[in-house]
């Protein structure tokens, strides 16, 4: 017993080396370059640079985890787990407020947010109820949980649950930033390590039964991973709009062919939502959540625009280059007719 304590917090001391070579020495240092360079004072601000790697983040497992929701039409988990993860931050709250004790909203609201992801996935494969009303039943039930214990403590912890439902840059902590990063690890291992198994549960789950293949685990994992991206995300996006970064950037990234190439499209579209967001959130004093929603739809609303602008410069290309072969060919043909002129008149 005596030599578990010395070890501990030298675990704790080593976490916390790790935590600010990483967030301050290397994610901040690069920060405070760019802003000494492009002179944009905002990316010099430990908050800021916080925020910017919490988005980042976000950008990267939302639509990573989103792209197999949307091809195996669950698209709407993403909200109902949002729903559970907010029961989750109102039972650690109300835990908080009624027995005086250190209870991080964020851990009660991911084991809620996992166990309601298993939950849903079990009245999916066992209940035999469809996928919409599993969804349904667990997404006004989980809300429910969390009005109740909000009005329970008369009120008394509805100030502290408004950043988790819409967002707030100041909520991410140091604490929470290495915390989403160390979720962004996990779930990119736990993808890539299943990546094959879970596109063919995504695309033939009929085939992937008769293969052998066990699609219980695999759609229990998915459900797991959805459940740890929502509570991630909800720092930034809160509770009402955290499903929109498992679903549009994906949808964005619609017309490129390819799986992989889709996810790899999904991302960069995601990056450039979470960041202009953030960006304008902190410009105009606005919620970030809001404004990255509206910034993912702006880049979703730009792709098929900017296919129909390359069409329009491609069809105005086409009547050009016909029209410089037609007078290719017509200087040949007459240099052919006045051959054979030359030709007929030596005969």
């Amino acid at each position: 017993m005596r030599g578990t304590t010395p070890l501990t917090a030298a675990d704790g001391d080593a976490v916390d080396r790790v935590l600010e070579a990483l967030l301050r020495d290397l994610w901040g240092g690069l920060l405070d370059a760019l802003a000494g360079a492009t002179g944009v004072e905002m990316l010099a601000y430990p908050f800021m640079q916080r925020a910017y790697l919490a988005a980042v983040c976000v950008a990267l497992v939302g639509p990573l985890v989103g792209s197999f929701l949307v091809h195996r039409e669950m698209a709407m988990i993403g909200d109902t787990l949002a729903h559970a993860a907010f029961a989750g931050v109102a039972a650690g709250l109300f835990v908080n407020a009624t027995f005086a004790v250190a209870m991080p909203p964020l851990a009660t609201a991911l084991v809620v947010a996992a166990l309601a992801a298993l939950v849903v996935q079990a009245l999916v494969d066992r209940a035999g109820a469809y996928r919409d009303t599993s969804l349904a039943i667990v997404l006004t039930g989980s809300f429910a949980v969390g009005s109740v214990l909000v009005t329970a403590t008369d009120g008394g912890i509805a100030v502290g649950i408004d950043a988790y439902l819409f967002g707030s840059l100041a909520t991410v902590s140091r604490a929470s930033a290495g915390t989403l990063l160390l979720m962004t690890v996990v779930v990119g291992l736990a993808v890539g390590a299943a990546y094959r198994p879970l596109v063919y549960v995504t695309f033939d789950e009929v085939g992937a039964r008769a293969a052998g293949v066990d699609v219980t685990r695999y759609n229990r994992l998915l459900a797991v991973l959805t459940a740890v991206v929502v509570v991630g995300a909800m720092q930034i996006m809160g509770v009402i709009l955290v499903a929109a970064m498992l679903v549009i950037p994906v949808a964005a990234a619609a017309p490129v062919s390819g799986f992989k190439r889709s996810i790899v499209a999904a991302v960069a579209a995601g990056q450039v939502a979470t960041l202009a967001g953030v960006t304008l959130s902190y410009l105009y004093d606005v919620a970030a959540g809001g404004t990255v929603v509206l910034a993912a739809i702006g880049v979703y609303a730009a792709v098929p625009l900017g296919s129909r602008v390359r069409g329009d410069l491609a069809a105005r290309r086409r009547p050009a280059a016909a029209g410089a072969g037609a007078a290719g060919d017509a200087g040949a043909d007459e240099g052919a007719v006045a051959d054979g002129g030359d030709d007929g008149g030596a005969e």
